[in-house]
């Protein structure tokens, strides 16, 4: 994109210090297959990114279609122990002691807190091979969704040379920069990956009921829609505007893909990809910058309706 918008995309980006990804498609009149909505906006929309944490929109999708055909029983409980977790996230994962839940509430705390436990439970439960067999039928070719949280993590460690049964935060405090950057796991060749075309046509699926049967699409939203993470895509629009959205963070990476749903009812899907100069935890302009870009790409298709 090199029209102004494409430059003023590139400007918010340039200011919070990151180089952005950016596809934003309408979702206007096309449920259950009617026409229109076709405006879309594209600032390297087919460009390789790493998903992060993205990429369990994907996993509560299957959950949810598995839930609905009866494969699984939402309210079975299950044991998040030791072997789901990486320690020091959010939800289960930063728990010290086992924690039960529900199918549906590991679903919840998945979506809502980006729990990595929670989600590698999920995974065990109704399998990585399958998320990856429906996201593959759906003509997704792009979307890679990698090992398990955990299994990604221990990854990382052997490859810097991290001993887990010694000080952990001792041996992560002498990892110089470049080498978590040259981390295979943060290659898109290689680790967790997709595109933010790709990204935007899932959401559009789920949205228009396309991607499994419809009780199963209306949960993926609902869930998505208690997501507790504000400060990214909501962040760019008024109280009045519904975002159903879920993150992902990691070292030099932020992204964020949701729906924006307006009082009129009228709905975009937004995927909006983040590579940033600094790895630090908190960039709260990194954040906003997604808010940002996200609104000032739905305003230009919004004015050239």
């Amino acid at each position: 994109m090199t029209d102004p918008l494409g430059t003023t995309l590139r400007e918010i980006f340039a200011e919070a210090g990151a180089e952005g990804f950016v596809h934003v498609r309408e979702l206007n009149g096309e449920r259950d297959g009617a026409s229109g909505g076709d405006g879309e906006v594209d600032l390297g929309a087919d460009t390789p990114v790493v998903l992060a944490s993205v990429f369990k929109i994907a996993v509560a999708l299957e959950y949810a279609r598995q839930a609905a055909a009866g494969t699984v029983d939402p309210t079975e409980r299950h044991t998040v122990t030791r072997a789901h977790r990486s320690g020091g996230g959010a939800g289960s994962d930063g728990c010290r002691d086992d924690v039960e839940l529900s199918l549906r509430d590991a679903a919840f705390l998945m979506m809502s807190l980006s729990d990595n436990a929670a989600t590698d439970l999920l995974l065990e439960r109704i399998g990585a091979q399958n998320v990856r067999d429906s996201i593959a039928g759906m003509g997704f070719t792009e979307f890679r969704l990698g090992v398990g949280c955990r299994e990604g993590f221990a990854a990382i460690e052997r490859e810097l040379g991290i001993d887990p049964a010694g000080d952990s935060a001792a041996q992560w405090a002498r990892v110089p920069e470049d080498r978590i950057r040259a981390l295979a796991y943060l290659d898109p060749a290689h680790g967790r990956a997709g595109t933010p075309r790709e990204i935007t046509a899932l959401l559009a699926a789920i949205w228009r009921d396309q991607a499994g049967p419809a009780v199963a699409c209306a949960e993926v939203r609902d869930l998505m829609s208690r997501q507790f993470n504000s400060g990214r895509l909501e962040s760019g629009f008024p109280e009045e505007v519904r975002v159903a959205a879920k993150s992902g963070t990691h070292w030099g990476i932020r992204n964020e893909a949701g729906v924006v749903e307006y009082p009129d009812g009228t709905r975009y899907a937004v995927a909006v990809f983040l590579r940033t100069c600094s790895l630090a935890d908190r960039l709260p302009a990194a954040d906003a910058a997604i808010g940002r870009a996200a609104r000032t790409a739905v305003d230009h298709l919004r004015k050239s309706q």
